[in-house]
Formats: C-alpha cells, sequence, structure tokens
C-alpha cells in the first residue's frame, strides 16, 4: 500500500476517534435507586401572620422582579383646592368679578394677581386690593392677600378706565400660594363695550370692474371678434368658387344644357323648336324613343357620337384646403399671449399685496400657522392650547440664577387639544427680546420654580390642562417683548406680546 494512502487512513481514524469522545456526554454518577417509595412529606408548618417567610439558600441568585419598562407618567394634575373664576361685568366701563373658592377643609392663605392692560388702571377696587406696577413689567397689575376659610367663596370686583372707548380689554387673573410664584389657578374674561362699533366692513368692487374679469371679457372679445371675420372670409371665398365652377347656359330657339360625359358623347336635355324631351310631342322624343343623339348612356346603349351640340368635357376643379390668413393667426396669437401675460402679472401682483412684512417667517415647512395674540388669549396651535397669564422679571421674583442673569417668570397654561400624550421641550419655548434676540427657557430654573418637579420630561395627557410657572434667564435689564410657545420642532407655534 502506498504511503500517502496509510497516512489518510491513519488520519481518518484520528479523526473519527475525536468525534466519538466529543459526543459521548459527561455523566455524572446515577443515585441508586430506592428500594421502596419514599414517604409523603410532612405539610410545612404554618406560618403566623405577619410573619415574614424566610427565602431557602439555594446558592443560585434570586431573579429580579418583572419591571415594565415604559416612559414616564403623563401629567395628570388632580383638582386644587384653590379655584377661581373671572366674569367681565356689563357696565359701560370695563369691570370684572372674580369669585375666589376654596373647596379645602382648612383655611388657605393666598394671593390673588389681576393683570392689567398696556395703558389701563384701575378705577375701583374691592376686598382690600391695592394696586402696583411690579419692576420689569410695562403693566400695572391689583394684588389681594386673602386668607380663603374652609368650604368659603370669596367675591372681588374691580373697574378700569381704558384710553380708547369701545376697546375689548382683556385681564387676566390668577392664585397663588402666599409666596406669589406657585399658581392655584388661572381665569381670564375680556370685557367687550356695549357701544363698540362694528368693524368697518369693505365693500367688494362690482363683479365688471374687477380686473380678471375686464381681462377674460376683453380676451373673449378678442376671440368671437376673430372668429366672425374668418368666417364671413371663408364664406366669401366659398361663394366665389361656387359661382366659378357652376355649368354655363345655352339656348338656341328654347332651353338646352348639354353636359358633357367622360365618353365623349353629350346628352341633350333640350330639342330645337322647344319640345320637350320624353312627353312625346314633336319636338322631343322620350328616352329610348329619340333618334340619332339622343339616347342617353348605359340605358339604351353606348352613346351615339355626332350629337346637335357636341362639347368636350370639362374636368371639375381640384378643391384645395382653405387656410385661414396670416393676419387672423397672428392677431389671435396675440391676443391669448396677452391675456396669459395678464393673468400671471394680476396674479403676482395680488400675492405681493397680500404678503405681510411684519410676520415672522414660520411658513414653508413648518406645520400649521402661526397665531399672534396678548396676555389672558388662549392661542391654539397644532397640538396644545396655550395661555400666558403673567410675566415678571426681577429678583423679587425669583432667586438670581448661580450663573447670572436677571430670571422671568411666566406663568402658562397648556391645554393637550388631541388624543394622545404629547410632551414638549423646553428649548423650544423662546422669549424675545426688543432687539430681536431670543433665550430659551431655563430647564434647572423652571425644575426649582415647580418644587422639583421637570415639567418637560412628563407628557401632558390627552385632554388635560396644566397649569405652571416656565422661568427664563435674561441677560441684561431688557423686559422680554414676546414670547414663542409651540408643542413640536416643526409646529407653527403661537405668540404672545407681553410688552
Amino acid at each position: 500500500m502506498p504511503a500517502s494512502r496509510r497516512h489518510q487512513r491513519a488520519l481518518a481514524v484520528f479523526v473519527n476517534c475525536l468525534g466519538v469522545i466529543a459526543a459521548v456526554p459527561a455523566l455524572s454518577p446515577a443515585a441508586p435507586r430506592a428500594e421502596a417509595a419514599p414517604a409523603r412529606p410532612a405539610p410545612p408548618p404554618a406560618v403566623a401572620p405577619g410573619a415574614a417567610a424566610t427565602p431557602i439558600p439555594t446558592g443560585v441568585p434570586a431573579v429580579p422582579p418583572a419591571v415594565p419598562t415604559t416612559g414616564p407618567a403623563p401629567v395628570r394634575p388632580s383638582m386644587p383646592p384653590v379655584s377661581v373664576a373671572v366674569g367681565a361685568s356689563g357696565t359701560p366701563a370695563p369691570g370684572y368679578r372674580i369669585e375666589v373658592r376654596n373647596a379645602g377643609s382648612a383655611p388657605v392663605d393666598t394671593m390673588v394677581r389681576q393683570e392689567l392692560p398696556s395703558g389701563s388702571r384701575a378705577t375701583t377696587v374691592t376686598g382690600g386690593g391695592r394696586t402696583s406696577r411690579p419692576a420689569g413689567t410695562s403693566a400695572g397689575e391689583v394684588t389681594w392677600r386673602l386668607r380663603l376659610p374652609a368650604k368659603s367663596t370669596t367675591t372681588l370686583h374691580t373697574a378700569l378706565s381704558v384710553p380708547g372707548p369701545g376697546r375689548s380689554v382683556t385681564a387676566p387673573t390668577c392664585v397663588y400660594g402666599s409666596d406669589g410664584t406657585r399658581p392655584y389657578d388661572c381665569a381670564t374674561a375680556t370685557w367687550v363695550g356695549a357701544a363698540t362699533a362694528p368693524a368697518a366692513q369693505v365693500t367688494a368692487a362690482p363683479a365688471w370692474r374687477r380686473p380678471p374679469v375686464l381681462l377674460a371679457a376683453f380676451t373673449a372679445l378678442l376671440v368671437v371678434t376673430a372668429g366672425v371675420v374668418w368666417w364671413a372670409v371663408w364664406r366669401r371665398r366659398r361663394r366665389t368658387a361656387a359661382g366659378s365652377a357652376a355649368p354655363r347656359t345655352g339656348a338656341t330657339g328654347g332651353a338646352a344644357t348639354p353636359t358633357g360625359t367622360p365618353g365623349g358623347g353629350a346628352v341633350h336635355t333640350g330639342a330645337p323648336g322647344g319640345g320637350v324631351p320624353g312627353l312625346g310631342t314633336p319636338g322631343g322624343a322620350g328616352p329610348g324613343q329619340g333618334g340619332p343623339g339622343h339616347g342617353t348612356p348605359g340605358r339604351n346603349g353606348p352613346a351615339e357620337r355626332g350629337t346637335v351640340y357636341p362639347r368636350t368635357a370639362v374636368p371639375s376643379p381640384a378643391s384645395r384646403r382653405r387656410r385661414p390668413p396670416v393676419w387672423l393667426v397672428v392677431g389671435v396669437a396675440a391676443a391669448v399671449l396677452a391675456g396669459v401675460v395678464g393673468a400671471a402679472a394680476w396674479s403676482a401682483t395680488q400675492r405681493v399685496a397680500a404678503m405681510d412684512t411684519t410676520k415672522q417667517p414660520t411658513s414653508g415647512a413648518w406645520v400649521g400657522s402661526s397665531v399672534t395674540g396678548a396676555l389672558g388669549q388662549p392661542l391654539r396651535e397644532t397640538a396644545f392650547e396655550f395661555t400666558v397669564y403673567r410675566v415678571s422679571c426681577g429678583a423679587e421674583v425669583l432667586p438670581t440664577a448661580p450663573g447670572g442673569g436677571r430670571p422671568c417668570l411666566a406663568t402658562i397654561g397648556v391645554r393637550n387639544l388631541t388624543n394622545e400624550d404629547q410632551t414638549w421641550h423646553g428649548q423650544l419655548q423662546r422669549a424675545y427680546l426688543p432687539s430681536g434676540n431670543w433665550v430659551a427657557a431655563d430647564e434647572d430654573a423652571t425644575r426649582v420654580a415647580n418644587l422639583g418637579r421637570d415639567v418637560f420630561s412628563q407628557p401632558v395627557a390627552a385632554g388635560r390642562r396644566v397649569l405652571l410657572p416656565l422661568v427664563f434667564t435674561m441677560r441684561g435689564d431688557e423686559p422680554p417683548k414676546r414670547l414663542e410657545l409651540r408643542s413640536g420642532v416643526f409646529s407653527a407655534g403661537v405668540r404672545v406680546d407681553v410688552a
């Protein structure tokens, strides 16, 4: 046997042995089978109530209990013990009725704040309220410090004066704790004067004076005029062609109209002397009865040559396709072009006139349209309804941030308008300065103002409303001019004028 083959067989035997050894499992020594059935184990001893069960040591680490991995629970605020309701009175001057209710079983110390619109002042204040102008704000406010008894309702009244008569006035009101920073509840109302003049209605111009209608009428007139001219020219040419192709008329003692045939013969339809063919008169002969020259080709035999009035057959002129004149085609094309250019120019003019030069660029890729309002007005966007009740700045509102800057506290109500839990982000909430610069919400300071609760990490429950303070840290002494709030990255958001 060759050496190479012996080596192959030896290698194959070695590999097979290794496979057998690897396939044989390591068996533990079998326990001897019991000769008799084991006795039934005794029941465990009863455990006294309240005694903790001692785990049996097995040497295997215990498996941790299954914990569902879910996100943070949505914010579901409980009903506050203190609530407020605001209504506008029907007086000639702006007036409001404020009802503060304590539904709890213990007295509560509160601070009630009513924001005054810019340019207005309080003329009547009941319940021991006082008017002040906080630092860093352009409008005043009316404040009350009240101790609300348990299960009680306190009613307050205010009257305002505004510079312009017939102007609608919105005055939001909030109830805070004794420190004046954490709101219990907020409400708003808008007073509308009875003598408010209706807005002037712009009367639309008559239809015949509108540029699109005039342009369309002019184009239609040009098209109709061109069509009438072309029809008149075509009809005239048709009459001329029909007159030139009509057969000639000849008469010799009567009306005779010989017509030539392609075979060279002529069919005589009249007879000299006034006879009528086919009536048996002496002057004529009917078909098949006449003499030479009176036969009809194809009926009584071949046409006889040598008719009385021989005439060579004349071929009919070939008809050609009628084409409109060049000036007509050019005129219609010019009219259509003028109409298209005029319509495009009018459309572009209307679009340019409809542009709002004072609006920020929030169109394009944004979802929805941006809404602008004032303090106390509910403003809706794609998912949330935002209401800004109060904005105040200064060290007396909140302590100065560790990194420096002046804190501004905004009391904001957020309502989820959708059927799902919605989250929002602090970096998307901005405060704009008069210079155009902006700052995002200070999440650390906002967490402090909300007693350690991170309002941005917890979603807002579907259909719920949350009321919370939002803090912006400003650089400089200028108060914010406008707040921009939005629910998502691509949401157009709302703008609230606070200055």
